[in-house]
C-alpha cells in the first residue's frame, strides 16, 4: 500500500508534469492546477544536468530532450565595441563536464513531460488553489473555480512565488535568500543575425546578454543587475521594471541602447530578484513542496530544472516505499537535503562568473574562459557545477504496484 491514493499537485511547470509522471507510474492518481489557461510555451534556456539526465532515461523523455536542444555553437564575451575579447565552445565546456548536460528551451522541456501524462492526469488550467484545511481524512481544498474537493496529499510545485507554500506555511520573505541581484529575459529581433551563438557583455555587477536558437523566433536577451540592498522593484510594475533597466545600463555600449528599447515591445518580459528559498521544512502535514517552491536555488546556479527532476522522482519513490505520509515525507526530505544544500551552494561563484562585480574581476574571468579545458584543473565554475550535479546517488525506481 501506498501513502498516499491521490494527490494535488499545484503548478503544471516542470515538477509538476514529472511528479504526475511517477506517481502514476505507482498507482497513485494525479491531478494538477495551474493558474495559466493553458501549458507555457516558449521561455528562455535550462539546462538538464547530472543525475537530472538518468531521472529524464528513466522517465523515457532524455532523446527528446536531445532532440530538442538549443544548438548552441558558440558564445563570446564582447566589450563596449562589440569585439570578442574571449570565446568558449560548447565542446569545451562538456569536457569539463563530461557530457553531462543538455540545453533546450524551457517550453520544449515542459511540452515533453506534459503531453504524455495527459492520457492519465487531470489537468485544471486557468485556476489556483485559494484555501487548504488539513483534516485526519485529508486536505480540504478550495479553488478559485474548481468545486472544493479532498486529496490524500497536496504538492506544492508552484515556483518560486508559490501559493501553495503561502498557504501552508506563511508569507514568503523568511524562506527567501536575496543574491543581491535581478534579472530580466524577453524576447527581441535577432538583428545581429546570430547563429546559435551567446554573445555577453560586462560593466562592473552588469551582465546583457544576447542568444539565438532556431528553437525560438527572435533571440533572447538577458539584462543581469547586481545591488546592494533589495529594491522591491521586482514587485513592481512592468514599465517600471524597465526603467530601472535603462539606469542600470546608461552608458553601457555595445548594444545596450537598442535592447534596452525593444523590451517594450517584447511579448514576454520577464523580471524577477535572483532569490533562494531555503525553508527548514518543506512539508506541513499533508502539503509538501517541490522543486522552487521548496528550494529555488537561483538562475544563477543554473540547477532548477534539474533539482525539479530528481525532486519529482525522490518525492514519488518514498510515497510508493512508505505506507505513511509522514515517513514518506521525511524520506524524501532527507534523500533531497544534501543534494539541494550543494546546488545551491554555487549560486555565489554562478553569479560571479556572469557579473563579477569589479573592471578586475571581469577581467580575471576573462583570462579564465580563454583557458576553457583548464576549468576543471583550476577550481572554475564549470567544475564546481558538474560536481553539484552529479551530487545524489538515485535509488532504484519503486516497484509498481501489482
Amino acid at each position: 500500500m501506498t501513502a498516499v491514493q491521490n494527490v494535488l499537485i499545484s503548478g503544471a511547470g516542470i515538477a509538476g508534469p514529472a511528479l504526475a509522471h511517477w506517481l502514476h507510474r505507482y498507482g497513485i492518481a494525479p491531478t494538477v492546477v495551474e493558474r495559466a489557461p493553458a501549458p507555457r510555451s516558449g521561455g528562455y534556456a535550462v539546462d538538464v544536468r547530472g543525475v537530472a539526465l538518468d531521472v529524464a532515461e528513466r522517465m523515457g523523455v532524455l532523446d527528446g530532450i536531445a532532440e530538442h536542444g538549443t544548438g548552441m555553437a558558440s558564445a563570446s564575451f564582447v566589450d563596449a565595441r562589440g569585439r570578442r575579447i574571449a570565446d568558449f565552445t560548447p565542446s569545451q565546456a562538456r569536457t569539463a563536464s563530461e557530457g553531462r548536460s543538455r540545453e533546450l528551451l524551457r517550453g520544449d522541456l515542459v511540452r515533453l513531460l506534459h503531453e504524455p501524462t495527459t492520457a492519465y492526469t487531470e489537468y485544471l488550467y486557468d485556476d489556483t488553489v485559494t484555501a487548504l484545511e488539513q483534516a485526519p481524512e485529508g486536505v480540504h481544498v478550495s479553488f478559485a473555480h474548481a468545486a472544493p474537493r479532498v486529496f490524500d496529499l497536496v504538492v506544492g510545485a508552484d515556483g518560486l512565488h508559490s501559493t501553495t507554500r503561502a498557504l501552508a506555511f506563511g508569507p514568503e520573505g523568511p524562506f527567501r535568500r536575496f543574491l543581491n541581484a535581478y534579472i530580466s529575459i524577453c524576447t527581441v529581433p535577432n538583428h545581429l543575425g546570430l547563429d546559435r551563438e551567446v554573445l555577453l557583455h560586462n560593466l562592473p555587477g552588469r551582465a546583457i546578454a544576447l542568444y539565438h536558437t532556431p528553437r525560438a523566433e527572435g533571440a533572447k536577451a538577458m539584462f543581469l543587475v547586481s545591488t546592494r540592498s533589495e529594491t522591491g522593484i521586482d514587485r513592481r510594475p512592468a514599465g517600471e521594471q524597465r526603467r530601472f533597466l535603462r539606469e542600470a545600463f546608461t552608458g553601457a555600449g555595445w548594444e545596450a541602447g537598442r535592447l534596452l528599447s525593444e523590451t517594450g515591445a517584447a511579448p514576454d518580459f520577464y523580471f524577477d530578484s535572483v532569490t533562494q528559498i531555503r525553508a527548514r521544512s518543506w512539508s506541513a502535514g499533508r502539503v509538501v513542496l517541490l522543486g522552487d517552491a521548496a528550494h529555488c536555488p537561483s538562475p544563477a546556479s543554473g540547477q532548477g530544472s534539474s533539482l525539479a527532476l530528481v525532486g519529482a522522482h525522490v518525492l514519488a519513490g518514498e510515497l510508493a516505499r512508505h505506507d505513511a505520509p509522514a515517513a514518506a515525507l521525511a524520506a524524501y526530505e532527507a534523500r533531497m537535503r544534501p543534494f539541494v544544500a550543494a546546488n545551491q551552494a554555487i549560486a555565489d561563484a554562478g553569479l560571479g562568473f556572469l557579473a563579477p562585480r569589479t573592471r578586475t574581476g571581469i577581467a580575471v574571468r576573462n583570462a579564465l574562459v580563454r583557458a576553457a579545458p583548464l576549468l576543471s584543473r583550476v577550481g572554475g565554475f564549470d567544475s564546481k557545477l558538474s560536481t553539484a550535479a552529479e551530487a545524489l546517488e538515485l535509488d532504484a525506481p519503486a516497484p509498481a504496484p501489482g
